[in-house]
Order: structure tokens, then sequence, then C-alpha cells
């Protein structure tokens, strides 16, 4: 039996458009990787408060179906685990339409860094939503 981790949260679409097609007249898989890359790295600057963090590593990537032409596709990514310096998560794409699986990449592990580039903790332990940091932190023109 499996065990249920955290939700995936879809919020992020994109429409594939003639420029980010391949030979193939698929998806090219390294814009679909900087699309992903972006978005799970704006995630972990939001989970962490800090927009010094790089991305440390990228397991074993599963493409699974080809996006064509006019297709929209979404993003889903979610915090699976909280280190002292980094935050590991969990990515699916999937085709918004049709509901199909387009890749699955099951550990990307992102370092909280300091001004320097240096590893530091960043003392979170759980996923937080900005609705509460708002709430504990009025202020718009910060980080959160």
């Amino acid at each position: 039996m499996q065990t249920q981790g955290p939700e995936l949260k879809f919020r992020t679409r994109r429409w594939v458009k003639p420029e980010d097609l391949n030979p193939n007249h698929t998806l090219f898989g390294g814009s679909l990787l900087k699309w992903i890359d972006e978005e799970a790295v704006i995630y972990a600057i939001l989970q962490l408060n800090n927009p010094h963090v790089v991305t440390k590593f990228i397991s074993e990537i599963n493409f699974i179906s080809a996006p064509r032409l006019g297709d929209i596709i979404e993003l889903g990514i979610v915090a699976t685990h909280f280190g002292t310096t980094s935050i590991t998560l969990k990515c699916e794409v999937r085709n918004k339409i049709t509901q199909e699986p387009v890749l699955a990449i099951e550990k990307m592990v992102f370092v909280n860094v300091d001004e320097s580039g240096k590893p530091t903790p960043h003392g979170k332990t759980a996923i937080t939503f900005a609705k509460d940091r708002l709430r504990d932190n009025p202020d718009p023109a910060r980080l959160n």
C-alpha cells in the first residue's frame, strides 16, 4: 500500500506554441524542463521565504507523453521534505484538457543560500500557504 503524501497543486499552465516545438512537432523537452525549473524554484523561494535558492539536484525525468501544438499543459509541484538547508519537491505535468500525464519528476532538491551563495539553514519544517504567511506579515513589499 502506497502512503499518501502532500497533494500536488496544479497552478501553472502553459500553452504549447510553435516556438516550443522540436523537429518532431511535439513539445521540446528542454523548453518543458526550463518551465519546470523556473516554477519549482519560485515554489521553493516562497516556501523558504528567501530569494536566494538554487537548484541542487533533479532525479530521473520520466517523459510519459508528448504534448503537441495548441495543447495546454499544467505543472503540479509539492514539497515532500524539508532538510536543514534544502527543500525537496515532486513535480508532475499533465495535459489540462485530457488529464493525460506528460512528465513526472520524483525528486528536485533546492538549497537555501545566503547572499554569498553559501548554504544556510532556513528553519522551515512544513509547507506553508501564502494566505497564512501574508496574515503573519501584512507588508506586501516583503517576500512571502
